[in-house]
């Protein structure tokens, strides 16, 4: 079994290299990589839920929204809250 020699550039490389699959991994873990807004039709894909959905859950009450100009706007955190607080827990 022969010795491999690591050289200071291959470490660079590696550092680059894990650098990237950090971020891309963070990236798909939350969908928006730092996006704090979301527009409605962000919001539905998300949740995977039609536009007549999305209205009940802001007549409702369920989901708080902000309306600028005719554009609706909805905090990441808070639809997450809003998952996270109608979460259903059974017991087997």
């Amino acid at each position: 079994m022969g010795a491999t020699i690591i050289t200071t550039e291959d470490l660079m490389e590696f550092k680059v290299e894990l650098l990237e699959d950090i971020k891309a991994l963070l990236k798909d873990q939350n969908g928006q990589q730092g996006k704090k807004w979301l527009k409605s039709n962000e919001v539905r894909e998300l949740l995977g839920i039609s536009p007549g959905t999305l209205q009940n859950l802001r007549i409702n009450g369920t989901l708080p929204y902000t309306k600028i100009g005719g554009v609706l706007y909805y905090e990441y955190h808070e639809i997450m809250g809003v998952l996270e607080q109608n979460k259903v827990h059974n017991r087997i």
